[in-house]
């Protein structure tokens, strides 16, 4: 016995190179149950603080309108593997913290120093179990995510079917294909103010202000509005000055069925495996390449003009149009600048990017967990969950950061998404090299 452990000299143990002690495979199991014990308590309080309280939220509100129970029971379930992918990183933090913590308040860390190991034998444990957890959360993330989310969208949808109500609440935009609604407060099926903006089927563009409206159930027909003291105005698309307008005390407003499913069926790059958005993303390079070849071509063409008004001067007649002819030049290079920031393909590269960088996230912690727990003197499960708590929120403040530059900014998706790793692990080896030199 050593150190309170229960391993001998004849036991199996795992060989580290470049160290005359090993690390046998009792105390290996040992650190890592210790680790993946905290690690489940980490699991469960962010489970149940940060992403069940807002599906319980959900859920409550489609109880509201009278849908069935086990209905509900079943989104919550197909929504779980999101909450899975999520909150596995964070827990993986907090509960490295808090196991090495508590490891090294009640001197364990200390006995195994003593015995001859190193901190290289108890980052082993660590990195296993950080390992283990983020392939976990990858492959809830890029497999079940996508399966659950695909039955969470056909029962929802059939849900949405029998309970259209579920689509409109207070104070909310909801669009419906080629309608969007902007409603005001909502009590039942009543509506205070509502505005509709759409297209009619021969390419009219309207734009309906209502004061109040009735909600009813339409049957196949979709979603049906009575409106009371309605505004209709309605104008052509080709001719936006040529325009339309009627007043009337009711007017019966109708959303198709399918125009409703068609709303909630699209999948996004977060719904999508990391093999299907790499595909879409290629698709929509090439997309872009060939606009912005078009685009290019309209700039020479725009271009040549001007660089030869500019070359034959004042004397020549296109010498005053040269204004005009910026302006022209100007209107197609802020184009081309549009179609080289698309927004579309930037968010599939930063969610390409968060696919990985959010399940291998648990094992960049790991670096930064270790050496914080070793510097726990007394509580080390305690300061280790305040400390990892605290992470966290800076861990998602950082990415949520750089997924908005990366949109907004036009940020390296890759840099965006992967830097709080980079720090993490980068903070966690300098902390490590720190400690070794002491």
């Amino acid at each position: 016995m050593i150190g309170g452990f229960g391993f001998t000299e004849k036991m199996k143990t795992i060989t580290i190179p470049g160290h005359n002690r090993s690390l046998s495979a009792t105390l290996f199991r040992y650190i890592v149950i210790e680790t993946l014990f905290a690690f489940f308590v980490a699991f469960l309080f962010f489970f149940f603080t940060f992403f069940v309280n807002q599906l319980l939220l959900i859920a409550r509100e489609i109880l509201s309108k009278k849908v069935p129970v086990f209905q509900v029971v079943l989104l919550v379930i197909y929504a779980l593997p999101s909450i899975i992918a999520m909150a596995a990183p964070f827990a993986a933090l907090v509960g490295t913290l808090m196991a090495i913590g508590r490891l090294s308040s009640d001197n364990e860390i200390l006995v195994m120093l003593s015995s001859g190991l190193s901190y290289r034998n108890i980052f082993l444990p660590a990195i296993a179990v950080g390992i283990f957890i983020s392939l976990i959360s990858f492959f809830t993330n890029d497999v079940l995510l996508p399966l659950g989310t695909l039955r969470y969208t056909r029962l929802y949808r059939r849900i949405l079917v029998s309970t259209p109500a579920l689509e409109l609440e207070s104070n909310s935009v909801k669009k419906f294909k080629d309608t969007v609604m902007v409603t005001g407060n909502v009590e039942g099926n009543a509506i205070d103010d509502i505005l509709i903006l759409d297209r009619t089927s021969n390419g009219e563009r309207r734009i309906i202000l209502a004061h109040g409206a009735e909600l009813k159930d339409g049957g196949r027909r979709g979603l049906s509005l009575d409106l009371g003291d309605a505004f209709v105005q309605s104008s052509k698309e080709v001719a936006r000055r040529d325009y339309d307008y009627a007043s009337t005390s009711f007017l019966r407003y109708w959303v198709p069925q399918e125009d409703m499913i068609q709303a909630i069926s699209s999948v996004g790059p977060r719904e999508m495996t990391s093999r299907d958005v790499l595909k879409e993303i290629r698709v929509k390079e090439l997309n872009l390449a060939s606009r912005m070849d078009e685009q290019y071509a309209k700039l020479v063409l725009n271009a040549l003009p001007l660089e030869t008004a500019l070359r034959r001067g004042p004397s020549q007649p296109g010498w005053n149009r040269r204004a005009n002819l910026v302006m022209d030049y100007a209107r197609e290079l802020e184009i081309a600048g549009v179609y080289r920031n698309d927004r579309s393909l930037s968010n599939y590269r930063l969610e390409f990017y968060k696919k990985f960088s959010i399940p291998f996230g648990a094992f960049s912690f790991i670096f930064l967990a270790v050496p914080l727990g070793l510097m726990a003197k007394k509580s080390g499960q305690t300061v280790g969950f305040m400390f990892g708590s605290f992470i966290s929120v800076i861990y998602w403040a950082l990415l949520l950061g750089g997924q908005t530059l990366g949109i907004n900014r036009g940020y390296s998706p890759f840099l965006s998404m992967w830097l709080p790793n980079i720090l993490a692990v980068s903070i966690g080896l300098v902390l490590c090299v720190l400690r070794m030199r002491r």
